[in-house]
C-alpha cells in the first residue's frame, strides 16, 4: 500500500539533509567523539538530524567512530544500532546488508537492559521490523514488531513517541483506523516531538486520512 511503501522508504532511502552530496562534518560531532562515549555520539548525531542540519560526513563519522571502540553494554548496542540505522538511512538501498546489525544490536541492548532509556530499544526493534523488508532481517517480522510496540506503549503510554510508532506500524500494516487516537495523542503532545518526528507526525496523518481529533476533555 502507499503509506508502507512510503514509510519504508524513510527507512533505506531517508528524507533528509544526508541525501544529497558530502556535506561537512560538524564540529557538534567531532567534540563528542574525543569522549569515545557511543551514547553520546549518537545523541550528538541524532541531535543534528533531528534539525535536519546533519550531513553524510556526520553519519559516516559516526558510523567510523561507533565501530572502533566496542563495549558489551546496552548503552553501546543501542547506540551501535542507532547509528548504523541512520548510516544506512543516509546511503539507501546500497548498504541494505547492514540493517541486519540494526536488528543484531538492537535485540543485545534489549537483552543486556531492556529498560534503558525506557525501552528505546524496543522501540527501534519494533518499528525495524514492521517497516523492514523480511529479507533483510534475521528474525522477527512485523506482526512481532507492531505487539512489541503495542506492549511499550502500554508500558509508558507518556511517551508521545510510542504513540507515534504504534501509528505507523497500524498504517503500514494496513489498518489506519485505530491509528488515529495515537495521532490525536501525538497532535495534543507534538511539542514533545523532535522536529523530525513532527514531520513524520504530519506524514503519518495524510496517510491515514483520518478526520479531526475530538475536543474536550
Amino acid at each position: 500500500m502507499r503509506a508502507r511503501l512510503s514509510l519504508i522508504g524513510l527507512i533505506l532511502a531517508g528524507i533528509c539533509s544526508a541525501c544529497s552530496g558530502p556535506g561537512v562534518l560538524h564540529t557538534e560531532m567531532t567534540s563528542p567523539a574525543a569522549t569515545k562515549d557511543a551514547l553520546t555520539i549518537c545523541d550528538a548525531l541524532e541531535d543534528l538530524i533531528a534539525e535536519g542540519k546533519d550531513s553524510p560526513a556526520d553519519r559516516q563519522y559516526a558510523y567510523n567512530q561507533i565501530r572502533a571502540h566496542e563495549e558489551n553494554t546496552a548503552a553501546y548496542a543501542f547506540a551501535r544500532a542507532a547509528i548504523t540505522g541512520r548510516y544506512v538511512q543516509g546511503k539507501g538501498l546500497t548498504s541494505a546488508p547492514l540493517v541486519r546489525d540494526v536488528e543484531r544490536f538492537a535485540r543485545r541492548s534489549r537483552e543486556l537492559d531492556p529498560g534503558f532509556r525506557n525501552g528505546a530499544a524496543t522501540r527501534m526493534l519494533g518499528t525495524l521490523y514492521v517497516l523492514a523488508p523480511a529479507t533483510l532481517l534475521a528474525h522477527g517480522d512485523s506482526e512481532q514488531g507492531l505487539t512489541m510496540l503495542q506492549d511499550l506503549l502500554k508500558a509508558h503510554p507518556e511517551i508521545p513517541e510510542n504513540h507515534l510508532r504504534v501509528a505507523e506500524a497500524l498504517i503500514a500494516l494496513g489498518d489506519p483506523a485505530p491509528a488515529a487516537a495515537h495521532l490525536c495523542y501525538c497532535i495534543a503532545k507534538k511539542a514533545a516531538l523532535r522536529h523530525d518526528e513532527q514531520l513524520l507526525l504530519e506524514h503519518l496523518i495524510k496517510d491515514a486520512e483520518m478526520g479531526p481529533c475530538p475536543t474536550g476533555p
